[in-house]
């Protein structure tokens, strides 16, 4: 997969059934290998999950649960805490990818320094479903 998950995407797919995050996440995990993340994501996801009132500390724990079977951790560490781009940046360069699948307007509105695209659900499921281009002849 040419993307990583940002820690919007898993909660939204979490919570919102059959919106662009959660097509995404479900075209995701169903590629040929396991998606890569980070303790860190692992981290945010569980916390946003527990700020939710509809999610109960035992939902949390199965989502999470759920979550940590359907994906390889390729960083650890509890780096870059409050700044979610470098986080993810960092992410992106542990797992291989110079792409992050992410809809929280602030990553989006902004260039990352080092070249890593930060790409919104709807685009990338909209992506994946266009035909390539012919082959030149």
């Amino acid at each position: 997969m040419d993307v990583v998950l940002a820690p919007d995407i898993f909660v939204n797919a979490s919570v919102a059934v059959g919106t662009p995050p959660e097509q995404a996440v479900r075209r995701v995990f169903s590629g040929p290998t396991k998606p890569k993340t980070s303790t860190w994501v692992l981290e945010r996801v569980e916390s946003m999950l527990h700020a939710l009132p509809q999610f109960k500390d035992e939902a949390v724990a199965k989502q999470m649960s759920t979550i940590r079977g359907l994906v390889d951790v390729v960083e650890e560490g509890e780096h870059f805490i409050e700044d979610w781009q470098a986080a993810l940046v960092a992410l992106a360069n542990a797992a291989g990818v110079a792409r992050v699948l992410t809809d929280h307007p602030d990553l989006l509105a902004e260039p990352s320094p080092d070249g890593t695209e930060f790409v919104p659900s709807d685009a990338w499921l909209f992506e994946q479903s266009t035909p390539p281009p012919p082959p030149v002849v």
